[in-house]
């Protein structure tokens, strides 16, 4: 019956069933990426929610052909951020897609071949692909960074709540994407900016230096890896800026990020974009997306006063492989009941742990100084093995306060070797 009542509304969007005006479901905040849960075609996954993207991407680690049952493919090639080539993928109609309650019964979606656009050792967690669009056009949907949740409300039935501590803001779009004016605080100079609103990006602000308008950075910066995308890494300046306004809210000494020209070629295409607007901002909001009214609602959460903080270690980790770990647990040989004592002695079992590599190392960083190199695995942090903590705990330390002590111990071709550093702020 719920199927059937589903085909007489739609074919081609998401629904909630007819009881329901909305449904909430909970998500992961994981480097300040929203991680939702997704099933298609009968099979649980784990996306990232991004504003920034039009279809749904499937990564092929998973051998989607078979696993996900996907059928009447065309072959495509995609270009996104980075330095690499376009890389294939197959489009495919007709998937099942299921975000909680929220069914979409005939979803397109992208399947990309490479094994190597995955973003799942990034992030720790295994990350099957994107949704953006397909999702906010069908719904009003609330994201809770601070409790991690989203509510997708019916449209045609919602009504905003009385807000005097909220700002409306009012969104543009450029190919499904949204946009929104901002003002940039600049060697003391107040620059309006149009910014893509990106729930895909972890960092704060990316901005496309710009000397006629007054966006760039000469002085106080330091070039850094700045994550990846679906063409590869990003490189570029990641410095401060002194403000960022966005209607009457005000961010102060906020991360910026200037990636290279060749990075994004693709994104400065729309000549009227100045850069984007990414999780490190806009997790300290609760927000209101209504796309079909063009309208964004912010409130302040509590983490709206957290420091914008930079890596003080220039380490980048990823997951990379497994390891064998033998632990230890208490075994009981004995019978009370049959008068015969207990006798208490250790077994063992034997379990697979993720490895965690350093990927990319920032010249001249506190972890190069002390002689740390790119390829080796860390094994050991503060005198607790690595595989006791969850990768987005590993990068919590990096990010620690000034001066503090980091001693690791890592697996270069074989050898172990301890190193110690302090962390310290790139920016002087």
């Amino acid at each position: 019956m719920f199927c059937g009542n589903l085909l007489g509304v739609s074919q081609t969007n998401f629904v909630l069933p007819e009881h329901k005006e909305y449904d909430k479901v909970r998500f992961q905040l994981i480097h300040n990426l929203i991680v939702i849960p997704v099933e298609i075609n009968g099979v649980p996954l784990s996306f990232i929610l991004d504003t920034g993207v039009a279809k749904p991407i499937v990564f092929s680690f998973l051998n989607e052909r078979d696993t996900l049952q996907i059928n009447n493919t065309e072959a495509y090639l995609l270009r996104g951020l980075g330095e690499g080539k376009s890389f294939e993928a197959l489009k495919s109609k007709n998937n099942i897609f299921k975000i909680g309650k929220a069914v979409n019964l005939n979803q397109e979606l992208y399947a990309i071949h490479d094994a190597s656009l995955n973003f799942t050792p990034q992030l720790g967690i295994p990350i099957h692909g994107i949704i953006g669009f397909d999702l906010f056009k069908d719904f009003v949907v609330e994201i809770n960074y601070a409790s991690k949740y989203i509510k997708m409300h019916k449209p045609k039935n919602y009504k905003y709540k009385k807000c005097k501590s909220c700002e409306w803001v009012n969104l543009e779009f450029y190919n499904n994407k949204p946009f929104l004016n901002a003002e940039i605080t600049l060697h003391g100079k107040q620059i309006p900016v149009k910014l893509l609103i990106d729930t895909g990006g972890s960092d704060s602000l990316w901005v496309f230096e710009n000397e006629a308008l007054g966006l760039y950075e000469q002085d106080k910066y330091f070039v850094d890896y700045l994550g990846s995308g679906l063409n590869g890494s990003v490189y570029g300046k990641r410095a401060k800026i002194d403000k960022l306004k966005i209607n009457s809210f005000t961010l102060k000494e906020v991360n910026v990020s200037y990636p290279d020209s060749s990075s994004i070629k693709l994104a400065r295409r729309l000549v009227v974009r100045n850069g984007s607007v990414s999780g490190n901002v806009l997790k300290r909001f609760n927000l209101i997306v209504d796309y079909r009214k063009a309208r964004l609602i912010l409130k302040k959460n509590k983490l709206f006063k957290e420091e914008f903080k930079y890596n003080k270690s220039g380490i980048e980790l990823e997951h990379r492989g497994e390891l064998m770990v033998e632990e230890e647990y208490e075994g009981n040989f004995g019978n009370r009941q049959m008068n015969v004592d207990i006798i208490r002695f250790p077994s063992y079992n034997f379990q697979l742990k993720p490895l965690f590599s350093i990927v990319e190392l920032r010249k001249g960083s506190p972890a190069e100084r002390a002689g740390l190199l790119v390829g080796d695995i860390v094994l050991n942090i503060n005198n607790k093995e690595v595989y006791q903590y969850k990768l987005h705990e590993i990068i919590q330390m990096l990010y620690g306060r000034e001066g503090e002590f980091i001693n690791i111990l890592i697996d270069r071709n074989g050898y172990k070797m301890k190193f110690k550093f302090q962390v310290e702020s790139p920016l002087k």
